[in-house]
């Protein structure tokens, strides 16, 4: 059997399991096991919400035993008020999370695929009623502003010997003012879009511009020519004020 084959009998297995307790209502597969099963492959993972009846959370939580009587769990821990991250020693890893029908109301998700559900469920509390966060959408100026000030602050730090400080702005924060900004250079290339998280397949999405980045990003040691790197693109594209460009120019 192959790893996507795996992840999606795992998944029908956990549906299973959640109707056997008795307690279970719905199993809802997101992302690459939900609506968008064209970009399942061997590196995907299970993403779900486990939905059960009024009154039951804490038991879900509490006792994974509708998880490890499936199979093995090498690993698994708690990372969030409602859910785990968990890996089975088979390799299927799982993030989820359980909720009751009550809970799903008030809670931001993309909408996913019912796996199973219980004959009295009702299916439409699985349609997201909290709108996902609006992507930023700041005019250049601003977005140019952020990443010159950015390198500006990262080199002085590094200058300071604070290096890990450093890459952060430069090829952290500044990097994901480009990504922001990359719409403004390439057109942008169909792929499944991450509401919540813009560099999710940035490469697809932008690939020009992603053959880019190993010089915006070239390591803890070497912040200096990252920074000149990204400058030269911003200056390129969009003009740099001459005073800051010559600041973090000597910086560098």
């Amino acid at each position: 059997m192959d790893k996507k084959q795996l992840l999606l009998q795992r998944l029908d297995e956990i549906g299973n399991s959640l109707q056997r307790s008795g307690e279970g209502l719905a199993l809802l597969g997101l992302g690459s096991v939900g609506l968008e099963l064209a970009r399942l492959d061997d590196y995907s993972d299970l993403d779900f919400f486990a939905i059960v009846k009024a009154g039951n959370k804490n038991r879900f939580i509490e006792n994974l035993d509708w998880l490890s009587s499936i199979a093995p769990i090498a690993y698994c821990f708690k990372n969030t008020v409602d859910g785990y991250k968990l890996l089975y020693q088979d390799g299927v890893f799982c993030e989820f999370a359980i909720f009751e029908p009550s809970e799903l109301a008030n809670i931001p998700f993309s909408a996913g695929r019912l796996v199973w559900q219980a004959a009295e469920f009702d299916a439409s509390l699985c349609a997201p009623k909290v709108p996902p966060p609006a992507p930023h959408d700041h005019p250049v100026e601003w977005l140019v502003g952020e990443a010159i000030t950015n390198l500006y602050v990262g080199m002085c730090r590094y200058r300071r010997g604070e290096k890990l400080t450093a890459a952060r702005f430069i090829q952290n924060y500044a990097v994901d003012r480009i990504i922001d900004l990359s719409q403004r250079i390439e057109a942008e290339q169909p792929a499944f879009r991450d509401i919540f998280t813009n560099e999710r397949r940035y490469e697809q999405r932008f690939p020009t511009m992603a053959q880019q980045l190993p010089q915006f990003i070239q390591g803890y040691e070497n912040s200096p020519a990252s920074a000149k790197a990204i400058l030269a693109f911003l200056d390129q594209h969009f003009g740099v004020n001459a005073a800051m460009k010559q600041v973090i120019l000597d910086l560098c």
